[in-house]
């Protein structure tokens, strides 16, 4: 479990399968996602975020209302009070955080805020059924073959 911010700016917990040794973050504090050649992470634990099975669990976030589907990625509190310096992020908590978004299907586990941002954006203003229903599908096709890892 981890806290994220969701709508709003409001905190929630959001369910994962944990793919890092325990206490990754004592030495170091909270850190951005790596590559997968972070020592942080297990080995079981490289297959299932290749696989994005550690995600699976947000599914009782979607269905208890917290996180939708798509849209944008939930970040930590301690990055999101960095990450609203950077112009147009607080236009990403007006919408419910979701399980895949249009960054995670353009981008990998480490791409920059920025960038993930600018395809956050651009699924905010360009809302729709079918733009939600691509996502989904390239979202099945990174899983199956674990682009972006």
């Amino acid at each position: 479990r981890q806290r994220r911010v969701g709508r709003d700016g409001k905190e929630f917990i959001m369910y994962k399968l944990r793919t890092m040794v325990e206490h990754a973050e004592a030495e170091t504090g909270p850190v951005l996602a790596t590559g997968p050649a972070d020592e942080r992470i297990t080995r079981v634990g490289r297959v299932l975020r290749a696989a994005r099975i550690d995600e699976i669990p947000q599914l009782f976030n979607i269905l208890n209302g917290t996180m939708s589907l798509v849209g944008p990625r939930p970040e930590r509190p301690e990055f999101v009070s960095e990450f609203l310096r950077i112009p147009g992020y607080a236009e990403r908590l007006q919408v419910k955080p979701g399980l895949t978004g249009w960054a995670q299907v353009n981008g990998e586990y480490h791409t920059s805020p920025e960038y993930k941002l600018k395809y956050d954006l651009a699924y905010i203003y360009n809302y729709s059924l079918w733009l939600d229903l691509r996502i989904i599908t390239e979202t099945v096709k990174v899983m199956l073959t674990r682009r972006g890892v």
